[in-house]
């Protein structure tokens, strides 16, 4: 066998990115557009798989319908992809469909980009209570995710919101808005039924630190204030503020607006208030969950206690010994995402990672994986924007074009050996082709439900197409 630098001089540089997120996108479009490629050095080609028919990941089944970036994000996504040099390949499962074995057969180098789906834990007791729930499982099930039962149960009035960061705000957003304000959206319609149907009045959103320190964004914070028919409510005892505190505030513009958003709003509150409106949402701070209670014994969410913490200087908390009651009949906890493990792969369990080292991803003994790298939440854990993958992902692409020469090379590097193995193991793969059929369909049943319903005063752009059959039939169709 030829070594891997006569191999890949000879022929392009064959990749897999396994995640079609924006991770995934964003490491192929760098890889695309780096400088070795520019200048004629290597010459590459890129295969993007997704466990999904759909791409897009996160910002599809990640983030709350009525975001207002969200289409801004998929527009970039879509260009890339769309230029036709970086293939899409959905519907088909790393650990299932293919292995670690076979993607080094067909590829020089494997990027993995999987992110994070799962809540991070919070082991207080009465966690496991019904009416207890994960915001990452019902932001899943907000979102449409193929792979989440249909129904949820929206049955409770007074609901808590445990995190300060902007998973909380959009659970807690969509939890106490109308359901009507969301038709504009591309909302599913049994999601519509559901919180339609919601009897909800209050939700109340607890964050263990004070106003400073919250992990909101500013333009996730002022949406709150549009939604229509919802009173946000402030407490003035939670706003405490240390040195730390105001060294924030005076440094970091982001941090001086929301503090003002957030006491401008305490001021207009009690300010004398116009008719009240039917829901309420409470932004709590410094509070921090000791146990979810069911008074009754039947094993539902009666209440949640928390313990009042003040800040000790430094824009940390400690506990003062009060505590303090609210009845409630249903907890979201939003304090994080956590990564799953990939087969195979060494995983860190505590930070939910692929253990690696700049995007080189690391076996047993610490050292590297010829050929293996990771980018996006998979590689540095659940934090920052979407728009912060784009740097782990330029460290992780420059990794493996330094190691280009090095790489093993991959065995049967034609393009069409993989499409012929997925099609050998029954494995019905979507394409792009596919994904644009799709994208027509949900567009077109948008455009057919506003004509039939013109009364409503709403121009619906899509509704989403939920079942992971439907998908793939429309764009294997």
């Amino acid at each position: 066998m030829s070594n891997s630098a006569e191999t890949t001089s000879k022929r392009p540089l064959r990749v897999a990115i396994v995640g079609a997120g924006p991770a995934g996108v964003y490491a192929a479009d760098i890889l695309t557009k780096s400088n070795e490629v520019k200048d004629g050095d290597v010459e590459v080609s890129i295969d993007l798989f997704e466990a999904y028919p759909a791409p897009y990941g996160l910002i599809r089944y990640g983030v709350a319908p009525d975001h207002p970036r969200i289409k801004g994000i998929v527009n970039a996504l879509h260009k890339v992809l769309d230029r036709g040099d970086i293939r899409f390949l959905g519907n088909v499962t790393y650990g299932r469909d293919l292995t670690l074995h076979d993607f080094r057969s067909f590829y020089d180098a494997v990027i993995f980009s999987t992110g994070a789906i799962k809540d991070a834990d919070l082991n207080i007791p009465g966690i496991e209570l019904e009416g207890s729930f994960g915001g990452a499982d019902f932001v899943s099930w907000y979102d449409g995710h193929p792979d989440v039962p249909r129904e949820w149960p929206l049955d409770a009035k007074e609901v808590a919101v445990i995190g300060n960061g902007n998973v909380a705000l959009d659970v807690a957003r969509m939890l106490s808005k109308h359901a009507d304000d969301l038709l504009v959206t591309e909302i599913p319609d049994n999601v519509y039924a559901a919180l339609k149907a919601s009897p909800v009045t209050d939700v109340h959103v607890f964050g263990r630190r004070g106003p400073a320190q919250i992990k909101f964004t500013p333009l996730e914070l002022r949406e709150l204030s549009h939604s229509n028919d919802v009173d946000i409510v402030l407490y003035p005892e939670d706003f405490e503020f240390d040195e730390a505190s105001d060294e924030a505030i005076r440094s970091n513009n982001q941090i001086k607006t929301m503090v003002n958003t957030l006491t401008n709003w305490l001021v207009e509150e009690h300010a004398e208030a116009e008719q009240p409106s039917s829901r309420r949402l409470h932004l709590h701070f410094l509070h921090s969950p000791v146990e979810i209670v069911s008074e009754d014994g039947s094993g539902k969410v009666s209440s949640i206690k928390f313990e009042r913490m003040q800040l000790d200087g430094t824009g940390n908390v400690k506990g003062t010994g009060e505590f303090v009651d609210y009845p409630i009949q249903a907890v979201y906890r939003a304090i994080g995402y956590h990564g799953s493990p990939l087969d195979e792969l060494e995983y860190d369990a505590r930070r939910g990672v692929i253990p690696n080292d700049g995007g080189r991803v690391l076996d047993s003994d610490g050292k590297p994986v010829p050929g293996i790298y990771a980018t996006g939440w998979i590689k540095r854990g659940p934090v920052g924007l979407i728009g912060h993958t784009k740097g782990d992902a330029l460290e992780t692409i420059g990794c493996l074009l330094e190691d280009r020469l090095t790489l093993p090379p991959a065995e049967n590097p034609d393009p069409q050996a993989i499409i012929n193995l997925l099609e050998e193991r029954g494995i019905e793969y979507t394409t792009w082709e596919g994904w644009n059929k799709l994208d027509a369909h949900e567009l077109a049943l948008g455009a057919e439900w506003t004509v039939e319903n013109p009364d409503a005063g709403v121009v619906r752009e899509r509704i989403k197409v939920v079942p992971r059959v439907d998908m793939i039939e429309i764009s294997r169709g």
